[in-house]
């Protein structure tokens, strides 16, 4: 049986991986890249800590299998900063205190790009259901909330 070579564009960079077609790509994010600002917590879809843009769209990287995304464009946390600098979803999060013991926050600022790239200018209804499929445990929603809602002014000014 011949090996099969993952190929993708992770966070801007070609990447190519010796793996198993059935690989998590949280797995080959985490243990072949160290790209590990991608956690690992419930591994079944339900709370977001793993979340990565793929081609442009949020996906659980825990439901995701190496041969759904070859050849795709993956953008991590890690690739979400702009040079030196944070990206502004990012840096809302920083200054609204929109994380508390951080687990689920690279998940959820993850969501948050991806729902405002689809509205810049999202509604109460939209925030809830793009933030649906992420969790904070500490329950720190106020400052999510407020994170989405500056950042939002950003998006649209």
């Amino acid at each position: 049986m011949s090996e099969y070579i993952w190929r993708a564009t992770v966070n801007g960079r070609k990447a190519e991986i010796a793996a198993d077609p059935s690989d998590k790509l949280a797995a080959l994010l985490r243990d072949d890249l160290g790209l590990t600002g991608t956690k690992i917590s419930c591994e079944l879809g339900r709370c977001g800590a793993c979340m990565v843009l793929l081609d442009g769209k949020a996906v659980n990287s825990c439901l995701v299998m190496a041969y759904q995304c070859s050849g795709k464009a993956i953008t991590t946390i890690e690739g979400l900063a702009e040079g030196e600098g944070l990206h502004p979803v990012q840096q809302a999060f920083l200054e609204e205190g929109g994380f508390q013991c951080g687990y689920c926050t690279s998940g959820m600022i993850v969501a948050v790009k991806a729902l405002l790239d689809e509205h810049p200018s999202p509604s109460a209804e939209q925030i809830k259901e793009g933030l649906s499929g992420n969790l904070c445990r500490c329950t720190g929603y106020g400052g999510i909330l407020r994170a989405v809602n500056s950042c939002a002014k950003i998006y649209t000014s």
